[in-house]
């Protein structure tokens, strides 16, 4: 739905400018005042903004200057009353997109349509440029159309670049070491060592010398020194798995570090400065096991100054399709085996299954697929019951229209040509639709 901010001093103005969008069909909010508006508003808002030129306080224009400070690309329209005229003039050559004149009329319903769409257009670019941008990149790429998964991403591209620690919570399979390593390498870190930690694997005797290193003699065994893993990872990015699993006396020790950046090596007095990012993952609520004593609410409140939940697979039906295409053909380049399609029962059994192993479990499915040359054979036994329907209008689409292409393209041998005239498409649309969905044209051509 389009967002239209109205911003006006008079509550009749914004009373009835709300209820007259509001039936046609926007998303709106109210202030009045510019100062409360600013407060909400980032470059990331995605609707247009009426304003009033003459206001106490924070006029129009200078709401304007604050607005463009911000991002250029947003649409103002300005209202004004006749005495204002010049200062509305001015507000355009100042950038403003439209002015009017009280009283509003129907023409403002027109500007305001055409402004929205000028909105939709600029944050459709950004999000393009943004994924070619990460696509170019080498390393980690995190697959997903879904809105869950757009959110996601929005929230990972917002604090790849600060120094926040992150915690990540997700089910077992869901992908925490590869947005733990998507952080990594996208960020100004990516030179140095992203080392990884399994906090339930370490035995509680050894984990605080395994962490903070320890010095000759410290313990039996000790002959040298021996840098831990948290300095040996400066600069870098420290990956806290199942963070849960930590010892209660280590995580009082792991509070302090994350405090102060410093650590004191086993059988030293002398505490060592390390610059990292923490990031810790988890499976569980652990406010939830803090409020049985199980993991300290201090250490939990510290990690969560960025929270990251990765959607179950289960939540994001319209993925699967394309990430079992995407497993599929890493798993036929190295087992070097033919990729075929999959059926309409196979796709059927992807889409109804429940997916309790999430990705990592889809991508095991994929992998015995091409190895072995079986059809796919999911039980769905025990599982929840078939959820197509529980799909959204735009990823049903999305789903039959990928799968149309995929027959056009089976039936024609991977002619685009003949695909595009049997599905009556302009060829870049066509081509676009194919990289949308990750189709591999190579896999339908007939030797």
């Amino acid at each position: 739905m389009n967002k239209v901010w109205i911003i006006d001093d008079e509550f009749i103005i914004r009373d009835s400018l709300s209820q007259l969008l509001s039936i046609e069909g926007y998303e709106v909010q109210a202030f009045e005042s510019g100062a409360q508006a600013l407060v909400e508003l980032d470059n990331v808002f995605s609707g247009i903004i009426i304003s009033d030129i003459n206001m106490p306080t924070m006029s129009g224009n200078e709401l304007l200057t604050a607005i463009q400070a911000i991002d250029m690309d947003i649409p103002v329209i300005m209202l004004t009353g006749y005495a204002d005229v010049k200062l509305a003039v001015r507000s355009l050559h100042q950038g403003a997109y439209d002015f009017f004149e009280k009283p509003i009329n129907e023409q403002l319903l027109e500007s305001v349509k055409r402004a929205s769409e000028k909105r939709r257009l600029v944050m459709e670019n950004r999000a393009l440029k943004a994924n070619l941008k990460a696509n170019s990149k080498g390393g980690i790429r995190i697959l997903g159309e879904t809105e869950e998964m757009q959110q996601m991403m929005t929230l990972l591209n917002a604090v790849v670049d600060t120094p926040a620690d992150v915690l990540i919570h997700g089910e077992t399979g869901s992908g925490k070491e590869m947005v733990a390593r998507y952080l990594h390498e996208n960020s100004d870190r990516s030179d140095a060592n992203f080392v990884a930690i399994n906090c339930g694997a370490v035995p509680e005797t050894l984990i605080e010398s395994e962490l903070f290193g320890s010095r000759k003699g410290a313990f039996t065994g000790a002959t040298e020194n021996r840098i831990g893993k948290l300095e040996f990872a400066q600069h870098g990015t420290v990956f806290l798995d199942e963070i849960e699993s930590m010892p209660l006396s280590m995580q009082v020790k792991m509070l302090r570090v994350l405090e102060e950046r410093k650590i004191t090596p086993v059988g030293s007095n002398q505490s060592v400065d390390i610059n990292v990012r923490f990031v810790a993952a988890t499976k569980v609520d652990l406010l939830a096991l803090a409020d049985q004593g199980a993991f300290r609410s201090d250490l939990y409140y510290r990690l969560t100054l960025v929270t990251v939940n990765i959607p179950p697979l289960r939540a994001r039906k319209a993925d699967i399709p394309m990430l079992f295409k995407h497993f599929s053909s890493l798993a036929a380049g190295r087992f070097h085996k033919p990729l075929t399609t999959l059926s309409s029962d196979e796709t059927n059994s992807l889409m109804q299954y429940h997916w309790p192993g999430n990705v990592r479990e889809l991508r095991n499915a994929a992998e015995r697929r091409v190895l072995l040359g079986l059809p796919l054979n999911i039980e769905s036994e025990n599982h929840l019951p078939a959820v197509a329907d529980d799909l959204s209008l735009s990823e049903k689409v999305a789903f039959y229209e990928c799968a149309l292409i995929e027959e056009a393209l089976s039936q024609t041998s991977g002619s685009v040509k003949e695909a595009i005239t049997l599905l009556k498409l302009p060829r870049k649309t066509f081509y676009d639709k194919v990289a949308k969905y990750s189709i591999e044209r190579s896999q339908f051509i007939k030797e």
